[in-house]
């Protein structure tokens, strides 16, 4: 009997293997499969929610924080999501063999870029069975394989979920092999896939500060990561008090426990009164609480219908993924600016503003993956920048930036085309 360490080879050579049927596969059999998946994941919805249901109960059993029990948990509607997200992503055009770059050199050579998978890709993920289907998707419409391993926490999901792609993508006649998932919740089988570098071709670690540390240490490949998604959102002196309630309130309240929801507000000092107490009382609707530094205290403290406290150190440049907010006064663009470069974590920043200049400026200087003038962070995502669904959302400059799509999910090779030319 094979043991896991081997099985775990075995379903790497599959993938590589099914990897090169998968880059000259046509667009027609990729969508299919896509459709397929999200028809069945409907038709499987009684047996991978009640796999789900267990999943659910043993995490709150066990203790597991509000943030990660909402991330992991299915309903019928978000399977519809699920599946709508998979139909999205057959609707996109299909980047792999697109050619760019063209032009002749005066040796009479023809050179070219094509876009091509790149072949095999590692998926380590938590306590989300969505991800296991947008992956999945988006690696099979931009023809490459995906080797997933989710949490311990959501195997009933994702083996009922794996179940249905394999089976769907089998119909559609995509290559055998071109999706797997690890069962085995043994930590040491991490370890050993991210020593695979000879299989994989990228890494993408979804999860805690944790898992993407671990997966970035001692990964043997390429690795993109977003780490943790501290948001920053500046209502400046400028800004329109009613439209910069709602997108606050939008930001950090529309869904609190994800990556691009507000963290912190700062608000400039000659707006603060006017604009603290409506916001306050907007959020203190969905029960948020507000960690104050000593001026927004001063500001709000007489209304006592709000959850305030005095703010610490710890608030400052802290990823809440909770009904909390950080709230700080500052004197200038300037000083937010500066505040941003110390805190940021790089994944969503945003000013609200009625001055143009001051928009332009914070665009160009902020650096981080996503930088909005007059909307929501909460619009970092795949799915709303037109992607169809995303396989994480990286802060890192190289290979890609921010949400990770269809593209993203592809590098190019140089076709070059001669007529008998020699080097000289």
């Amino acid at each position: 009997m094979k043991s896991v360490v081997e099985q775990l080879e075995a379903k790497g050579r599959a993938a590589k293997a099914a990897a090169h049927r998968l880059a000259y596969l046509s667009t027609d059999i990729k969508n299919k499969a896509l459709h397929n998946i999200a028809g069945d994941l409907l038709a499987g919805k009684d047996e991978i929610l009640t796999a789900n249901k267990k999943d659910y109960d043993a995490a709150k059993a066990s203790g597991m924080g509000a943030a990660l029990l909402d991330r992991l948990m299915l309903d019928e509607n978000r399977l519809k999501s699920i599946a709508q997200d998979a139909r999205a992503v057959a609707a996109l055009n299909d980047p792999v063999g697109e050619t760019f770059d063209r032009r002749t050199l005066p040796n009479g050579l023809q050179v070219s870029k094509r876009r091509v998978p790149l072949g095999v890709i590692g998926a380590i993920y938590e306590s989300r069975p969505n991800v296991t289907v947008d992956i999945s998707a988006l690696c099979l419409k931009s023809g490459n394989a995906v080797i997933l391993r989710g949490g311990k926490e959501t195997v009933n999901s994702n083996i009922a979920i794996v179940k249905v792609i394999q089976e769907a993508c089998q119909r559609a006649g995509m290559p055998d092999g071109c999706v797997q998932f690890i069962e085995n919740t043994d930590r040491v089988l991490v370890n050993h896939l991210l020593k695979m570098n000879d299989v994989i071709d990228m890494i993408i670690p979804r999860g805690g500060a944790g898992l993407i540390k671990a997966v970035t240490e001692n990964a043997t490949m390429p690795v993109v990561s977003g780490g943790i998604g501290v948001c920053h959102t500046y209502v400046d002196k400028s800004a329109d008090i009613d439209k910069a309630v709602a997108i606050v309130y939008n930001a950090k309240v529309q869904r609190p426990t994800v990556c691009n929801a507000l963290d912190t507000v700062l608000v400039h000092a000659d707006i603060a009164q006017a604009y603290l107490p409506k916001m306050a009382q907007e959020l203190a609707k969905a029960g948020v609480e507000m960690h104050c530094d000593e001026r927004a205290l001063a500001i709000l403290k007489a209304d006592k219908s709000l959850k305030l406290v005095p703010a610490v150190d710890e608030d400052w440049g802290k990823e809440f993924l909770a009904l909390i907010a950080a709230v700080r006064v500052v004197d200038s663009l300037d000083e937010a600016l500066a505040y941003i470069e110390k805190y940021t974590s790089g994944h969503s920043e945003a000013i609200l503003t009625e001055d143009n200049r001051s928009a332009m400026r914070f665009l160009d200087e902020v650096d981080a993956a996503c930088v909005y003038a007059n909307a929501s962070t909460r619009f970092t995502d795949g799915g709303q920048f037109g992607l169809g669904a995303e396989v994480g959302i990286s802060t890192q400059k190289l290979h890609a930036r921010g949400p990770l799509g269809l593209r993203e999910l592809t590098t190019y090779k140089w076709i070059i085309l001669g007529s008998g030319q020699v080097r000289p």
